[in-house]
């Protein structure tokens, strides 16, 4: 199945934006509904994450930003295109009242970026990273993937700092 998304950010709310990890991938905005025109591959049954770090502007209210995905069924090449508009009011402003599985993820992406000495992380630490992935597994208690998480940040610090 071929699927696409795109997020359309609204410039009178957000200030600047970026797809964390992927600040070079991109398709031009006439080219998501070419249906030619390759986004990138995810294989069949897998999931992906996209994270975006987004600035709003202060006071900002409003759409924020207008999710599409588009995808082409593999037996009938149909393509059905769906959309999903988000507002500021729809945002938490402190990140422990998000979901555990959201706070998951940004912190594994901020591992990531410490990792491969990024610029976006120069103020970030494994310290704190570790300090963040504690906290997390709290809610997350017996959940695998976050108990092997916290072991990866415990030895990425130990040889690192």
């Amino acid at each position: 199945m071929d699927a696409k998304v795109q997020v359309d950010f609204n410039p009178a709310v957000v200030m600047r934006y970026r797809l964390v990890g992927f600040e070079n991938r991109a398709i031009a905005d006439d080219e998501f509904r070419d249906n030619t025109v390759d986004a990138g591959e995810i294989g069949a049954g897998h999931t992906v994450t996209a994270l975006y770090e987004i600035k709003l502007y202060p006071e900002a209210y409003g759409r924020v930003a207008t999710v599409y995905m588009r995808w082409e069924d593999p037996d009938t090449r149909a393509v059905t295109e769906i959309s999903k508009d988000f507002d500021a009011n729809e945002i938490a402003y402190d990140f422990r009242e998000t979901d555990p599985y959201f706070q998951r993820a940004v912190v594994v992406a901020e591992y990531a970026e410490i990792l491969k000495d990024s610029y976006w992380a120069e103020e970030g630490s494994l310290s704190a990273v570790y300090k963040e992935t504690e906290r997390i597994s709290e809610y997350l208690y017996r959940d695998d993937v976050m108990d092997e998480f916290v072991d990866l940040v415990r030895q990425a610090r130990r040889i690192r700092e």
